[in-house]
């Protein structure tokens, strides 16, 4: 795995992100790809990830993505990201922190996902709590 080629994959899906398309996002996923967020329940296959993403930006409309770091380990990347934008629900403003761990194909497309954030502090956020 190329470590620049891999790089440029985070920045792409960094775009992707804050271009408001859930297909965009999606698109970065094996056609059987999936992703589970807080050890939730698994969205599996590349439509009902672009169904995440599209949940999102329903709950923060205006979602800014920035790609905080990336690390490289044969074909396991971790994605670090922080998320900036408001509540759709209460208009609060929302500044969260977290990352992604990939597992990507021979194709560079993510195959499984593993994305963790603070779930408390996102709450509080939305809420109006510190």
């Amino acid at each position: 795995m190329n470590p620049m080629k891999i790089t440029q994959i985070a920045q792409d899906y960094t775009k992707a992100w804050n271009s408001k398309s859930a297909e965009a996002v999606a698109s970065f996923y094996a056609e059987d790809g999936e992703i589970v967020i807080n050890r939730g329940e698994p969205w599996s296959g590349r439509a009902r990830v672009q169904d995440m993403a599209a949940g999102f930006y329903r709950e923060v409309p205006d979602l800014s993505l920035t790609c905080d770091d990336v690390r490289i380990s044969e074909n396991h990347v971790l994605f670090l990201w922080t998320f900036t934008g408001h509540d759709a629900a209460t208009g609060n403003a929302l500044k969260i922190h977290g990352w992604e761990e990939w597992d990507l194909n021979a194709d560079l497309k993510v195959q499984a996902s593993r994305g963790w954030f603070d779930a408390d502090a996102y709450a509080r956020q939305a809420g109006g709590g510190a």
